[in-house]
């Protein structure tokens, strides 16, 4: 029942004002969570490229199979351009001059040429399409629903091969610890998507296109189904890879680190800050020890002294240092936070330095 377009804008009339702040609220909530977590917007890992690849190759092949009108099955009304209630003979006979010949038609032509002995075989050729109305052997127009029964293997076969993809995208195999998290939602997804397709194929009441008269009029449910069902199967593995993306760059979804990571991650830093401090020590020593590397590291020394020196003599220098110590800089400040530097810094010498309490005895 399609719903008339006075209604939906009534609605989004009534909704929008109060769905639209939520909605914002939401959106700018999910793009602040990363920077609230603590994390960086990152490239995307390797893992978490491997499953965007089969998530994205997986929803380009749904989504040429459901558009492309040379991967679809044929429809013999569609191509012989007759209305549903033509006879059958001269169906089949217009079938048989577009393939060549009366000699020409296929085992499924000639099975649906069987088939086709009523009405209700037609409307049923059209819900299930004609795999089904030619393989069925226990089917019968007088009980439609065993054509269903028989139809739902392969009906389902395209949400269980869309199935297996997105699990084997979103493990820790493939797609690492990013993809992992979205792993029961995807599934889930496809197990609804796949419930609502057979809900809605069983529930489809052909018998809709008996009144009609022409071409135009008849719906063909098998083939918009199927158009539909690919479609829907592209658009949830591209949903997935997006929500994958988010994730995976920090962009969206991201969650603080745990408390060990954070903690060795800080360890990792100290670890690396000691290396270099080491390092700067090794060289240091090396230069105080070796006679020559002494020797020009005073002479530096000596000429860093008379540069800074005679710069400090210039006119203009003086002239603007005097400025800074009377307008600028407060000389008391400067002095108390090189104080607190030194003590932070030096905690130890302090105490060392102190001097011992007196104790009196007696």
């Amino acid at each position: 029942m399609a719903i008339p377009w006075g209604t939906i804008k009534s609605l989004l009339l009534f909704f929008g004002p109060l769905l639209l702040p939520k909605a914002i609220g939401y959106y700018r909530k999910i793009r602040a969570a990363p920077r609230a977590a603590g994390v960086t917007v990152q490239p995307v890992p390797p893992e978490a490229f491997r499953a965007l690849i089969l998530l994205a190759a997986t929803a380009t092949f749904f989504l040429v199979r459901g558009l492309v009108p040379a991967f679809a099955p044929e429809n013999i009304f569609a191509l012989t351009q007759s209305r549903l209630q033509i006879p059958t003979d001269v169906l089949f006979n217009r079938l048989a001059s577009l393939r060549g010949g009366v000699g020409k038609l296929t085992a499924t032509d000639e099975a649906l040429r069987a088939r086709f002995v009523n009405l209700e075989s037609r409307l049923l050729y059209l819900q299930f399409g004609p795999e089904v109305l030619s393989g069925c052997l226990f089917c019968t127009s007088d009980d439609p629903r065993s054509y269903y029964y028989y139809a739902l293997p392969a009906l389902l076969a395209p949400h269980l091969a869309n199935l297996v993809a997105v699990s084997l995208a979103t493990s820790s195999l493939v797609g690492g610890r990013h993809a992992r998290g979205w792993r029961g939602a995807a599934a889930l997804a496809c197990v609804l998507l796949a419930a609502a397709d057979a809900y809605l194929a069983g529930a489809y009441n052909h018998q809709s296109n008996a009144r009609a008269l022409r071409l135009g009029d008849v719906e063909m449910y098998f083939w918009t189904a199927r158009a539909w069902r690919c479609a829907g199967l592209s658009a949830l593995d591209g949903l997935v890879a997006l929500l994958l993306w988010l994730s995976s760059t920090h962009r969206a979804f991201a969650a603080p680190a745990s408390p060990a990571a954070r903690v060795e991650a800080a360890m990792r830093r100290l670890a690396s800050a000691r290396s270099r401090l080491n390092a700067v020590g090794i060289v240091k020593n090396t230069a105080t020890r070796d006679e020559d590397l002494r020797a020009r590291a005073a002479a530096y020394w000596l000429h860093e002294g008379r540069l800074m020196r005679q710069v400090m003599e210039e006119r203009e220098v003086v002239e603007g240092v005097n400025d800074a110590l009377l307008n600028r800089v407060d000389i008391r400040d400067v002095s108390r936070d090189a104080h607190d530097y030194a003590l932070n810094v030096l905690p130890l010498v302090e105490s060392e330095t102190a001097p011992a309490p007196e104790s009196t005895v007696g």
